[in-house]
């Protein structure tokens, strides 16, 4: 699952000087008649909004779960370098693969895929995707857990067209970081039980593009993200992650 619908309200509250992401209760979550300190209640932080990390090149458009040839192409769009579009079109297993005669018209057919996909992600500069991962053990001395999906060293890979695109979290070293008051911690861990697996829905602003042989790296800034535990989609907390 990469997709989701972000239309809940976002909550913010007041978090002094800390640079985390804070996590605050501001009430139960949706459909959840539970008090503000139960595991359900939305977790927010306050410093930034999206507009902290503002487009690249003016890039506005949004992908929502893209698939592997989009974020390739996306990719070679922002890199500013010339797909090679014919080539792949030539290596597509249907022309590879298909009847002399119609050979013509499945490059034709392959071709206009691959322009429309081009076209599709051509102003595109923020990515809304979910990731499965896991939550940290609370750490007491400095009121936190670690979302280790978004750490620095996390990458997703998307595989397409011959190449290998990463997708790489240029502010990991934050956004990995959900601060949380401790009376809050062990209700959170309650709802947790044994299990730490979280879902992450996160929308990210894309900010570099890293060059290598055969793909390349995107690299994008977390801006604000959806907190849920796997096994029974519980919303833990809404974030939204300060510029570093």
């Amino acid at each position: 699952m990469r997709a989701f619908a972000y239309s809940m309200v976002v909550l913010l509250a007041a978090c002094g000087e800390s640079r985390a992401p804070q996590a605050v209760s501001d009430g139960a979550a949706p459909g959840d008649a539970a008090s503000a300190t139960s595991p359900s209640a939305v977790a927010a932080a306050s410093v930034a909004s999206s507009s902290a990390y503002p487009p690249l090149d003016g890039r506005n458009g949004e992908l929502v779960n893209p698939d592997d040839v989009s974020m390739v192409l996306l990719y070679f769009d922002v890199a500013e370098m010339k797909a090679p579009l014919e080539q792949w079109v030539e290596d597509d297993q249907r022309v590879r693969y298909g009847p002399g005669a119609k050979k013509a018209a499945l490059r034709t057919q392959v071709r206009a895929e691959l322009d429309a996909t081009a076209a599709s992600v051509s102003n595109v500069g923020a990515i809304r995707l979910s990731l499965n991962t896991q939550l940290s053990d609370y750490d007491p001395t400095y009121g936190e857990y670690t979302i280790r999906g978004l750490a620095p060293s996390s990458v997703v890979t998307f595989k397409a067209l011959g190449q290998e695109i990463t997708l790489r979290f240029g502010n990991g070293l934050t956004a990995q970081v959900w601060a949380v008051p401790k009376e809050q911690a062990q209700s959170i861990d309650d709802a947790l039980g044994y299990d730490r697996g979280v879902t992450v829905d996160v929308v990210l602003r894309i900010s570099a593009v890293q060059p290598a042989p055969r793909g390349g790296t995107i690299v994008a800034n977390v801006v604000e993200y959806e907190l849920r535990q796997t096994r029974s989609d519980r919303l833990l907390a809404r974030v939204k992650v300060p510029r570093p």
